[in-house]
């Protein structure tokens, strides 16, 4: 407990840390480079990981060392408000007696273990006692149960935009480009994941005290099943987004045929009394002020507009 002593006293706003069978688990949240200098002098750290830990945009990723590992694996944060996913990244440096996570404290299950084991004695045994490669796994179990109830808010959202999408009364083209772009959100944070997890997989090894092929196997599945899940999602809401663009074109289209029958109508109501507003003598103009030619007038535009009503309802064009 020595190390953690000397942390605290000196970085006792940002980090803790706690000690278990020679195995100690550094968490800084919300690093700074004033914890990055504290790394850079007591661990044998490649001072180009220690930039990507302070990076805002990083993908997954691992970089194997011969004494250590650094791992960066994204998440996204979910707001149930908003409907928005935000993504968020973990760093980690897995050695053989330390595993160092470093992150801004947004991400739940990574969080509450530590809880868990700073405060719990069993807990702590539980996860500390097969060396800082299970205990990795661990975080990362819990990590990928922590996405299962994000997709199915996901999943929510969707079947209320299904019967939406259909309703032409309700304008749905917003919701469903919020849709879309959270999905991709998703799925390139989890297919990053993927990736790196399986670079991971294969050195994960060798800083445990007993074989995870079983175990990383299981949380291989659970990642492929979520990344899967979202491929689906992305594919109905592709479906989505055609159908409201062919449903928007369709009710605009009936909107311009409404509009282009009411300006051909209209046509001879227009043409034949531009006619007699002429400036000359012809029958039934303003200069021979006969009604009769009026009435005739009017009754061959009636009859001229019949005739092209008649004439589109034939087409099929109303």
């Amino acid at each position: 407990m020595t190390a953690s002593i000397e942390i605290k006293k000196e970085l006792a706003s940002s980090v803790e840390s706690f000690t278990w069978g020679g195995l100690t688990w550094l968490n800084i949240e919300r690093p700074t480079q004033k914890e990055m200098d504290y790394l850079a002098q007591h661990y044998p750290f490649n001072t180009y990981d220690l930039e990507d830990c302070l990076s805002k945009r990083q993908q997954s990723k691992l970089d194997v060392y011969q004494d250590y590992l650094f791992y960066i694996f994204q998440f996204s944060v979910w707001d149930k408000a908003t409907k928005i996913s935000k993504s968020d990244k973990v760093s980690v440096f897995v050695g053989k007696d330390y595993l160092i996570t470093l992150h801004d404290g947004q991400l739940k299950p990574l969080v509450n273990l530590f809880r868990e084991c700073q405060s719990n004695e069993k807990a702590r045994q539980e996860s500390l006692k097969n060396g800082s490669g299970h205990l990795l796994y661990n975080i990362l179990d819990r990590v990928i149960d922590y996405y299962f109830p994000i997709l199915n808010s996901i999943l929510a959202w969707v079947d209320e935009l299904e019967d939406a999408v259909f309703d032409e009364n309700i304008d749905t083209g917003q919701e469903v480009a919020a849709l879309r772009r959270d999905i991709i959100t998703q799925r390139r944070i989890l297919h990053s994941v993927r990736t790196a997890s399986l670079d991971l997989e294969k050195q994960i090894g060798r800083f445990s005290k007993v074989d995870l092929s079983v175990q990383f196997g299981d949380f291989m599945d659970h990642v492929n099943k979520a990344c899967d899940t979202l491929d689906e999602y992305k594919e109905i809401v592709e479906v989505f987004k055609d159908t409201d663009f062919v449903l928007s074109t369709d009710r605009l289209n009936r909107i311009m045929r409404i509009m282009t029958i009411i300006a051909t109508v209209s046509l001879p109501f227009i043409v034949v009394p531009s006619i007699y507003g002429m400036n000359i003598s012809m029958p039934g103009s303003v200069n021979s002020g006969s009604w009769l030619s009026f009435i005739v007038i009017m009754l061959f535009t009636f009859l001229v507009t019949g005739i092209m009503l008649y004439y589109f309802r034939r087409r099929r064009w109303i």
